[in-house]
């Protein structure tokens, strides 16, 4: 812990020296005072102009990438209703398959169920 309060301590100093000497440049600098503010006037509009041109460039990359967004979006949402189409034909074919062989059983119980009666009815008429 020690180590991280030593490399504050160093970031602040060295912030810190590097205002105080910008502040002692501007003061002591061979330029006069009009001059010193003209030079800050279009480095502040260069920055400026600088500053306003990566925000666009930003904005519109943000602005690709939310329309690729929406692309890729509308692609899964597309591609995810043929699946559920499919899922569900085939949900409604494996249904079907079902019902058939539940009838086919049924037709098949119901004549061994009948089958005997009627052996019976006619072993019991001999």
């Amino acid at each position: 812990m020690s180590d991280r309060d030593e490399f504050g301590a160093f970031l602040v100093g060295f912030v810190v020296g590097g205002l105080t000497g910008a502040v002692v440049a501007l003061l002591f600098a061979p330029q006069t005072g009009e001059e010193t503010r003209a030079l800050i006037k279009d480095k502040s509009i260069e920055l400026r102009d600088k500053a306003q041109l990566t925000a666009e460039e930003t904005y519109a990359r943000a602005e690709q990438a939310a329309k690729d967004a929406y692309a890729r979006a509308e692609e899964l949402a597309r591609e995810a209703r043929i699946r559920a189409g499919e899922l569900t034909h085939d949900v409604r074919e494996r249904s079907m398959n079902v019902i058939e062989d539940v009838r086919e059983r049924s037709k098949s119980a119901i004549e061994a169920v009948r089958k005997p009666k009627k052996d019976s009815s006619e072993s019991t008429a001999v």
